[in-house]
């Protein structure tokens, strides 16, 4: 979303589970006139992630592996109790591959109530996703589930334009999370949309969720608008 350092902010597509290109950004930050269209030129967001890439990583494990594995180590048996928490081992199958669900996507502001993004099936919101006001202050929250196997290095990324010109770039390290019934919640640091006659305008940004093998669960890309006063409840 948005962000004051310069004149611009958000845009609107999901798409499920599937390896995707490097992006990167928070949910909301534009420059100047109307754009509508995300670009092409995403794949410059993410030096980490090609970076990541080249690392070779350690083989992967199943969750009752993970629980087994050292199981004479007190203290790391110790520490996996307290990232696993209270977890079903016997429910979560022997999958490798973690699966996270995005569940609820809103925008909070002290100006107003809170907006609750819709998040389409096939990951296309129809039109404008949102409207900003010029000059406030918001965050955005979100819910997601973990099942199967544990997610590390879990991150939310987003990238917006306006005008066709990238105008902001963000990632957000979310952290490493185990399976379990309960969603978790997660809010990002508050931040303050442009103001002027120069702010104002579409924007369009892609948003995504990924973990450290660069696996996305989420793919949004949307349009949004900054306004001089909050879009009509």
């Amino acid at each position: 979303m948005g962000d004051g350092k310069y004149e611009k902010k958000e845009g609107g597509e999901v798409s499920e589970k599937n390896k995707c290109e490097p992006s990167a950004g928070r949910m909301v930050r534009p420059p100047s006139d109307g754009s509508l269209c995300v670009t092409e030129d995403e794949e410059d967001d993410d030096d980490d992630d090609e970076l990541a890439k080249k690392i070779a990583l350690g083989p992967q494990c199943t969750l009752k592996e993970h629980i087994q594995k050292d199981a004479d180590d007190e203290s790391l048996r110790r520490w996996k109790e307290q990232l696993l928490g209270a977890v079903d081992v016997n429910a979560v199958g022997e999958s490798l591959e973690p699966e996270v669900k995005i569940l609820s996507l809103a925008i909070k502001s002290p100006d107003r109530s809170d907006i609750f993004l819709p998040i389409p099936e096939d990951g296309k919101p129809k039109g404008l996703w949102f409207t900003l006001k010029e000059g406030s202050k918001y965050s955005l929250e979100f819910t997601f589930q973990v099942s199967n196997n544990i997610v590390s290095g879990f991150k939310y990324t987003n990238t917006v334009w306006k005008t066709a010109v990238k105008v902001d770039s963000t990632k957000e390290m979310l952290g490493t999370f185990s399976p379990q019934l309960e969603p978790y919640t997660h809010v990002l640091p508050e931040d303050t949309t442009p103001s002027g006659m120069f702010a104002r305008g579409t924007y369009s940004a892609r948003s995504k969720f990924l973990d450290d093998d660069n696996t996305c669960y989420l793919e949004i890309n949307y349009t949004f608008d900054i306004r001089k006063d909050w879009a009509a409840a």
